[in-house]
C-alpha cells in the first residue's frame, strides 16, 4: 500500500473558535486517535485536498510537532456549500493490530455477458475489509471473464488471503442483466419452434 508523508502542528487550544480561527488560515483542525493519547493538530487544506480526493487509499506518515506517526484517514467532514474540509479524523496504525479500510474495486477482463449483449452494472465502487496493513492490498480486483448474463457476483464469493470481508454476504457487487435485444434460450428455442 502506498503512503504519503505529511507535516502538521499540533493545536494550542481545542475548540470551536480555535477551530475557525484554523480554518481562516487555510488548515484544517484534525484528530489522531488510536494511540495511547489523541493528538489534536492542523494541517493544510490542500495537501488533505489531494489524499482525500485521491481514488487510491494511502497511508499517512504524519510528522507532527517532530513526533512521527503512521495513520490512515478515518473520516472527514466538509462544508455543505463549498465543499472545504471542516475537519478530518486519523487512526494511528499500531504494529500487530489490524486495520479497517474501505478498498476500491477494479472489474478485469470481458464478460461472456456483454459480449453476448447484456449489460454489466457495477454495484458496488469500494468495500470494506479488515486484515493486517501488511496483507492489505492497493484495490481489490475482480475477474468478470467468465460472468453470463443474470449472473452476479456477491461479498459471500469473495476471498482474499489476511483479508475478512466486512460487508454484508448478500451483497451484490457486480451483475450481467439482459437488455431487450438479447433472447434468453427459452425465447430462442420458441422462435425456432414457429
Amino acid at each position: 500500500m502506498k503512503s504519503v508523508a505529511m507535516s502538521g502542528s499540533r493545536r494550542a487550544s481545542v475548540g470551536k473558535k480555535d477551530a475557525a480561527e484554523i480554518r481562516r488560515s487555510g488548515n484544517v483542525p484534525c484528530v489522531l486517535y488510536g494511540g495511547s493519547d489523541q493528538v489534536a493538530f492542523q494541517l493544510g487544506h490542500l495537501a488533505l485536498e489531494g489524499l482525500i480526493n485521491s481514488p487510491e487509499v494511502r497511508t499517512v506518515d504524519l510528522d507532527i510537532d517532530g513526533n512521527k506517526y503512521t495513520a490512515i484517514v478515518q473520516d472527514y467532514q466538509t462544508h455543505p456549500v463549498t465543499d472545504q474540509f471542516v475537519h478530518v479524523d486519523f487512526l494511528q496504525i499500531l504494529p500487530g493490530k489490524g486495520v479497517t479500510l474501505s478498498l476500491p474495486v477494479k472489474f478485469v477482463g470481458n464478460s461472456a455477458g456483454v459480449k453476448a449483449g447484456g449489460k454489466l452494472i457495477k454495484k458496488q465502487r469500494k468495500l470494506k475489509v479488515r486484515g493486517m496493513l501488511d496483507k492489505m492490498p492497493d484495490m481489490i480486483t475482480i475477474d468478470i471473464e467468465n460472468l453470463n448474463i443474470g449472473q452476479a457476483i456477491r461479498v459471500a464469493d469473495m476471498s482474499i488471503d489476511g483479508l475478512t470481508f466486512l460487508d454484508n454476504k448478500n451483497v451484490t457487487i457486480v451483475t450481467i442483466q439482459t437488455t431487450r435485444n438479447v433472447a434468453t434460450p427459452a425465447e430462442e428455442a420458441k422462435a425456432a419452434k414457429k
